[in-house]
């Protein structure tokens, strides 16, 4: 999953609740107020990592 930083303890401790340990991908936070050239900015950014946790064997 793709998650901002600031919810690195909700989504850990979310994770842990439901007995899933899922891969992620961290990204800076915020979101809600980013241009769409940052936003296309931070997802190429991310890009690599996520396709490789989501291919990795």
């Amino acid at each position: 999953m793709v998650v901002s930083t600031a919810f690195t303890q909700a989504a850990e401790v979310q994770s842990k609740a439901l007995g899933y340990d899922p891969d992620i991908v961290w990204v800076p936070h915020p979101i809600q107020d980013r241009t769409d050239t940052e936003l296309r900015s931070l997802a190429d950014k991310a890009f690599d990592e996520i396709i490789a946790k989501m291919t990795a064997a």
